[in-house]
């Protein structure tokens, strides 16, 4: 299926937030939105992907 992630349409195989995760490679502690609503990591592994869905993915930084 296609979606956009960080604002780049992608191919993936993932069904779930948390598959596509692993998919796409991020690792540690991350925040999440689909279609411009928060997912909290617990709802992650449920929250099932459609065609055209626009993923936001952030991880925290370090520095000042």
């Amino acid at each position: 299926m296609k979606i956009v992630l960080n604002g780049e349409t992608r191919e993936i195989t993932a069904l779930t937030l948390s598959e596509m995760l692993v998919e796409c490679g991020f690792s540690g502690r991350v925040a999440t939105a689909v279609n411009e609503e928060f997912v909290p990591s617990s709802l992650r592994i449920a929250h099932e992907l459609v065609d055209g869905d626009r993923v936001e993915v952030v991880a925290p930084m370090q520095g000042g």
